[in-house]
């Protein structure tokens, strides 16, 4: 597995930086990998400058950004639930987000300028983890089959809710599907900059709790066994993987499946340490999102969201998963 884990990285981190050119060249223009180089090298005189540098770039680091993210969250979220169905979305998270997004429309909330929809969206994102954490947690001590079920309770409570806007949206709720659907079109410098300081921040904080990840999995007695409070590692992983999927989501909309996907994939191949593991979903979430992304935008004939594309490749290859595990390890 060690020799895996080194070869799997170095694929994947040499995958990352070849696909950020070799997407740059694609698009309704193409452009020669030269001039996207002397682009990158010679700024604003160069040509081509402002399609590589202010549309397609911060498309492409974004969508990379977003699905390293997502995958380290899951990753995280599997590990502390104890579920390997959870993903950022289990604790209600996306129809808190989904909610605001849509009140904000709905409503025409403007009051934080361009990123209105975004605040308002990462504001209901967090006030459902404030009650999902209220719900599960009892003297003190978090349990993590009432965190699940209380995500359920109140995902499907914001969930009435955003049928309830959709129904009074009338011609707006076009707008509020558009953002459910979830894509990266549009997205400025601005959104990079904010998701690489919660990606760096990510990165580094679950690198530091990977440890006590792999503890809690032997379970509880275990855990206080070997000196640490199963119930304070749980809530601090907790509500920080929830942060960052709730800014995720708040930037980008709903992109289902990576969460869930990615860490199964790598526990295949790089096995089940978690201090490994966070690595791998930092980057390989990052190769597949991006893929996922340069699919809808060069080759499908409209730019579909592209969480419909995570959902539909998605769905079928967690189904496989599913039948492994259940199959006792055999693919049946």
């Amino acid at each position: 597995m060690k020799k895996h884990f080194k070869l799997w990285t170095i694929i994947g981190i040499i995958l990352l930086i070849l696909s950020v050119f070799f997407y740059l060249q694609m698009g309704y223009i193409k452009i020669p990998l030269k001039e996207v180089i002397e682009s990158i090298k010679g700024g604003e005189g160069a040509p081509n400058w402002y399609i590589i540098h202010e549309v397609r770039l911060p498309r492409i680091l974004t969508s990379i950004l977003i699905g390293s993210i997502l995958s380290m969250c899951g990753l995280v979220f599997q590990g502390v639930l104890l579920n390997p169905l959870a993903d950022p979305y289990t604790l209600g998270i996306s129809s808190g987000a989904s909610f605001g997004a849509a009140l904000a429309i709905v409503l025409n909330i403007t009051v934080f300028g361009i990123f209105s929809t975004h605040i308002v969206s990462f504001i209901f994102a967090i006030l459902c983890l404030a009650v999902v954490i209220k719900m599960g947690s009892f003297e003190r001590k978090m349990n993590p089959t009432s965190i699940i079920l209380g995500g359920i309770i109140i995902g499907a409570f914001f969930s009435a809710g955003l049928s309830f806007l959709k129904y009074l949206a009338d011609e707006g709720v076009g707008a509020i599907i558009f953002w459910l659907l979830g894509s990266f079109t549009g997205k400025s410098w601005m959104e990079v900059s904010i998701l690489s300081a919660i990606w760096v921040f990510g990165f580094v904080f679950f690198c530091y709790y990977a440890e006590d990840l792999n503890i809690l999995a032997l379970g509880e007695k275990s855990a206080i066994s070997l000196g640490i409070n199963p119930s304070r590692i749980r809530r601090i992983l907790l509500v920080v993987s929830s942060i960052l999927s709730a800014v995720a989501v708040s930037t980008c909309g709903i992109i289902g499946f990576v969460g869930l996907v990615v860490p199964h994939l790598l526990r295949f191949i790089m096995g089940t340490d978690n201090k490994k593991l966070i690595i791998g979903c930092a980057i390989w979430g990052g190769v597949i999102m991006g893929a996922a992304d340069n699919v809808v935008r060069v080759v499908l004939p409209n730019d579909i969201p592209v969480g419909v594309i995570t959902s539909l490749l998605g769905a079928p290859f967690f189904a496989l998963i599913f039948r492994k595990k259940m199959g006792g390890g055999n693919l049946r």
